[in-house]
Parts: C-alpha cells; structure tokens; sequence
C-alpha cells in the first residue's frame, strides 16, 4: 500500500469556490487517492511510504487544461514541438482534455477512419501518459454521414468525448444538435468550436448556432482566435448552462468581458479553462496559470477563485475524478509558493497583482512527477520529498 503525506504546507487550496481555503497544513492520500487533510497534529501518518516537506509551500489540486489539442504521444506537429506535455507539466498541469486531435497529418474524414483515429487517440494516451500526465484524448470531430451507431460504438469502445463541433463538415445547428444528443445519449461530451475560423475547413461558428446545437462546453467563448461580438459573448453567458470556457489563446478583452458577465449572473461555477494550444501562436507550458494571474488581477477575482476556474470548476463541468480536494478524488497536486522578489505579501496577493507563482513539485496519483519548475519564475519555497519507499516509487508508472 503506497501512503503519501504531504506536510507543513502553508495554504492548502481545495478547488471548491464556495469553500477555496481549507484549515489544514497536511494531507495523506493512498494508492494515489486523497485519503483526509487537516492539522497533522490532529492527524495519524504513521506509515508513510513517500513524505513531502512542503516547507510552506500552498498545495493545489493539479491544474486542469480543459482545452488542447494532442497527436500522439508528446509530439506536435502543428509546431514540430516534442515534449510540450512534459513542458506543460512544468505550468502545474496534471490533466489536459483533447478537443480533437485535428493537428494529424492525413486526418480521415469517411466515418471508418474517424472513428478507428479517435479510438486509437483514446488507446494510446491511456496506455501511455507522458511524464505522468493524464491526456484525455480521441475526440472525433463530426462530419456528414454519421448515425446514431457510430455513437453508440463509439462509446463501447471508451470514447468519451467529441472534438469541436464545427471543425469538419457539419456547419448547420440542426444537424450538429442531432449529433450532440447521439453522443450525449452514450455518456459522450461534446464542445462547440465558438467565433471566427481557427484553421482551414473551420468557420464561423455564432452565437445562434452555439444555442441551437447544446453543447456541454461551449469551447474557447472569447475566440479561438477570434471572437464574437459582445452581444453574442453576452448572450450566450446569459443563456447557457454548459461550461463557458475561456482559453489562452482567445482574445483578453473577450475572456474579462466573459468574465464579468458570468459574475453578474452568477455563474462564476461555469467558469472553466483552457488553452487551445498546439496552435498558430504556440504551445504555452504556463498558458493556464497565465490566464488565472490574469482574470485574477484585470477581473478583480480573488485569486484563490480563479485557482478554481483551473481545478474544480472544471472538474465538475467535465465529471472529472481529480480538481479537487476531496476524499476518494486523485491524489493529483500542484505545490507552489510566492515567485522569488515577486510583489505581494503572501502567494495570493501576488498573483492577484498578475505575477506567476513558482511551481515546485507536482504530484499525479500520488507519485511525484516533477520538481522544481524549469518554466516558471523559482519559488520563493521549495518542498522535497524526506522519505520515499520502493513501494511508493514504483506505484503509479505509466
């Protein structure tokens, strides 16, 4: 039995917006779920395979990428980038979310090779995760011809998601909306490209076509690059109960527009994040501890909310088991402290001042995947691992 204990943390974050702190400085998990957090005075971690002396450090659920786009393994094409997961790993992200493996050469169109493509894409990323981080991926786009079987097999063969609607042939509401309930009826979510063209054989997808069709998440609603009108932004926000994912690679002045609208309405919890990298603009390693310095800073977010729009908003938008601070959840973490001479006198005030932490260690089913962040600003802390078993070193290993 492999137990983690993970010790004198400073701040403890637990992804839930409506409680984001946690009177706690310690945390056990075993065989890689959270077990119980608390004060460790109050707390029996006796055999601990692998102890972690946070030294201080703030404990997050890792962070969560509700929007990229993956080949295979940890290769690009779009940018002819080897190990940009492992770089994003080094941004404290543990799990990233396909939102279609369009970037493949020779991409099948015919429903034959779609479907073998996003059956294989779910296969290899759960057979092989790059540096431990866990890909979500064989997301097939939609394209004239498809029926309700092609779902129905679709999901037998353990696909659960579909790339964005509107990256292939169907373009019109009607058909999209029959394609998104095929799907739905199988256990199977579907995202909506939103706003202007991104790629060739994309198009404009608005506001109205985004309501017709239902989906979970409405992807990238501030562009992906382009976005839509303000009015559109803002009626979608009023009428959607799906996931209003703003992205890295939008546009900013669209994503606080989002931003403040969902506040006034209340639906911050819908609130989710992504970076819609491989693209034109490049991998972004940081992209999504970017966006929460940002919405923090410009949107007036406390930052231990926007934290959440990274972990458990979209844990709950995407029925993950990870996100959060809970027990029986992964035992998936961000260790993180104030960046060295950053302004701001603890880790949240700065961030909410828009300065990147220092991402120290990361942690994924409770093994340890990396150490000191070779991508941000070095942390004021940095946490070590005090002990560390056989059992626990090779637990986990993908």
């Amino acid at each position: 039995m492999a137990r983690l204990v993970i010790r004198n943390v400073g701040l403890m974050l637990s992804g839930r917006m409506e409680a984001p702190v946690l009177d706690a400085d310690c945390l056990i998990a075993v065989d890689g779920k959270i077990e119980s957090w608390g004060r460790e005075a109050d707390m029996d971690t006796e055999g601990a395979t692998t102890v972690i002396d946070a030294h201080g450090c703030t404990l997050a659920p890792g962070l969560i990428d509700s929007h990229v786009h993956p080949v295979v393994g940890d290769y690009t094409p779009r940018q002819q980038q080897l190990h940009w997961i492992d770089s994003t790993l080094h941004g404290g992200v543990t799990t990233l979310i396909s939102a279609g493996e369009v970037h493949m050469p020779g991409r099948p169109r015919d429903i034959v090779g779609l479907k073998a493509m996003a059956i294989a894409a779910q296969r290899w990323y759960e057979n092989f995760r790059p540096s431990g981080v866990k890909v979500m991926a064989g997301a097939p786009i939609i394209e004239h011809g498809m029926v309700e079987e092609d779902f129905r097999e679709l999901a037998a063969a353990g696909v659960k998601l579909l790339g964005e609607v509107g990256l292939g042939t169907v373009k019109d509401g009607k058909t999209a909306r029959q394609m998104v309930d095929w799907a739905r009826k199988y256990g199977i979510q579907s995202t909506i490209h939103t706003g202007g063209p991104s790629i060739p054989g994309s198009g404009l997808i608005d506001a109205d076509m985004v309501l017709e069709t239902g989906t979970d998440v409405v992807g990238h609603i501030n562009g992906g690059h382009s976005a839509l009108p303000d009015d559109q932004i803002i009626c979608l926000c009023e009428s959607c109960k799906a996931g209003l994912e703003i992205v890295h690679n939008g546009n900013e002045r669209a994503a606080l527009l989002t931003l403040n609208t969902a506040r006034e309405l209340g639906k911050l919890d819908q609130i989710i994040l992504g970076t819609d990298g491989p693209a034109g603009s490049g991998v972004q390693p940081l992209g999504i501890l970017r966006m929460v310095a940002m919405l923090s800073s410009l949107g007036n977010v406390p930052a231990e909310v926007a934290l959440c729009f990274a972990t458990g908003n979209t844990a709950r938008q995407r029925d993950l088991d990870t996100g959060m601070i809970e027990a029986g959840k992964c035992a998936d973490f961000v260790l993180m402290d104030q960046a060295q001479h950053a302004p701001g006198k603890t880790i949240l005030q700065s961030i909410q001042l828009g300065n990147l932490p220092g991402v120290g260690m990361t942690v994924i089913d409770g093994v340890v995947r990396s150490h000191r962040s070779r991508n941000t600003p070095p942390a004021g802390r940095i946490p070590e691992i005090t002990l560390q078993t056989e059992v626990a070193a090779g637990g986990g290993g993908h």
